[in-house]
């Protein structure tokens, strides 16, 4: 190519791309682009618009006002027992539903109505705003050190150990008093989780007959639910107390009994354990005939009845409580105390 070609070839290149030229610097890649044109709001420019959306906000904080009315109405009026049908759901508490329902209204439509309002009437205008130092100059720093140190000296904190000494003691036994106020919280539960409301002479009463059993009303191989003499469901405390003092009833042959302890605390084979699991305090009803297993139907912990209510599968931490047990002159099985130890799940007292 000649000299003039190339002269020629050059002329049509971009300015600045010619040869002997050196490349220009382009702008700032990452210049900040600021911020894009701002854009009204139909509600800006329209006061209609701003009337509607503020009645649309005023409606929704009415509808939470009418739901939290409703909510109350609800739990006053409405009665604990009653059960609706409600698709698909099925068979519900009516006073449950009515709380959830009211109370999500309440709630939802709280939020819509300050969402609505930030959304439609509140300014949206982008502002910027340059971010500053946090951290202070070196001036300021030396000054609040020398202002400190001053303070420090004349305190006399340092010298003043007497004073300084007590004020420590002072401020480390402030906080007791908070600690005494937790009393309030309630009684101290003593050693009522120790003991139930078995106790020596108290018959075994048929937690569904309600009536006292005897030992011909134990079969060979079926598991019988019992209770202490003197409960009734009417009595306001009853929940509580039969959630320690549950009791089941299995009758063994003698001879399969392993636990010499069991078999000295029954009666002609029948043996008496706590119905309540010890891992979390499920009533235990599952019973296996053939292996003498008891089954807790939450976490399958497993009990052998026939070897002093150990656990032999399971979560469980240790065995079913015992009951002891005999039949008094009336033919009547009754307790001849309370359980061996305390019932349920394993708590602090225990150890």
């Amino acid at each position: 190519m000649s000299s003039h070609e190339i002269s020629e070839a050059e002329d049509k290149l971009p300015e600045g791309r010619g040869a002997g030229s050196a490349v220009r610097p382009t702008e700032d890649p990452f210049a900040d682009p600021g911020l894009p044109p701002h854009e009204h709001r139909k509600q800006d420019i329209d006061e209609r618009a701003a009337k509607r959306s503020e009645r649309t906000v005023a409606l929704l904080f009415t509808v939470s006002m009418l739901a939290t009315i409703a909510f109350i109405a609800a739990y006053v009026a409405l009665p604990v027992d009653k059960y609706i049908y409600v698709f698909p759901i099925g068979h519900i508490s009516a006073l449950n539903f009515a709380l959830g329902l009211t109370l999500g209204i309440a709630l939802f439509a709280i939020g819509a109505g300050a969402v609505h309002w930030a959304r439609t009437l509140m300014s949206d205008v982008e502002i910027a705003d340059e971010r500053h130092p946090i951290e202070a100059s070196p001036e300021v720093k030396s000054k609040v050190l020398e202002d400190f140190a001053a303070g420090a000296k004349e305190s006399g904190f340092g010298r003043r150990k007497l004073a300084r000494n007590t004020l420590f003691g002072a401020l480390a036994l402030v906080p007791l008093s908070g600690i005494v106020l937790l009393r309030d919280l309630g009684p101290m539960p003593g050693t009522k989780l120790r003991h139930t409301k078995w106790a020596k002479g108290k018959r075994l009463m048929n937690y569904n007959t309600m009536q006292p059993l005897r030992p011909e009303d134990i079969a060979v191989g079926s598991l019988t639910f019992a209770m202490p003499e003197g409960m009734s469901e009417e009595q306001h405390d009853f929940q509580t107390e039969i959630a320690k003092a549950a009791l089941m009833l299995v009758r063994l042959q003698p001879e399969n009994i392993k636990d010499k302890r069991e078999l000295d605390w029954s009666h002609e084979g029948i043996v008496a354990f706590s119905k309540i699991c010890t891992h979390v305090g499920c009533p235990i009803n599952l019973y296996e005939q053939q292996t003498h297993h008891v089954l807790c139907p939450c976490h399958q912990s497993t009990f052998d009845l026939s070897d002093g209510g150990r656990v032999i599968f399971g979560p469980a931490g240790h065995a079913l409580p015992q009951l002891r047990i005999r039949a008094n002159d009336q033919g009547y099985l009754e307790a001849m105390g309370d359980f061996s130890e305390p019932v349920g799940p394993a708590y602090w007292e225990r150890g």
